[in-house]
């Protein structure tokens, strides 16, 4: 089977003669704004035993260590992709049948 492009695809490959490659200057600033975006701040945080107990072991069924699970659930909570499971069980059982 052949690979369809999207239409975002085809629209990258339509202007991709209109591209310039960046200089060294810009590469650089680039970076210096990447990385800017992507420094992590350590902080000491006081919780509860249980509860750290608890998300220790909901990482390790995810996989990953208990502090890139924080770090990830306090993501999704500050993007609006955290969902409250209640909520959306309430709201599924209400309106979609």
């Amino acid at each position: 089977m052949k690979y369809q492009l999207t239409k975002h695809e085809i629209e990258i490959e339509n202007a991709a003669e209109k591209y310039v490659e960046f200089n060294d200057q810009e590469k650089n600033e680039l970076d210096d704004i990447i990385n800017s975006a992507n420094l992590k701040k350590a902080i000491t945080l006081r919780i509860n035993e249980n509860d750290l107990e608890r998300i220790k072991f909901e990482a390790e069924k995810e996989g990953i260590p208990y502090q890139t699970f924080i770090t990830s659930i306090l993501h999704k909570y500050i993007t609006k992709q955290l969902v409250d499971e209640k909520l959306f069980l309430k709201f599924k059982e209400l309106f979609i049948q």
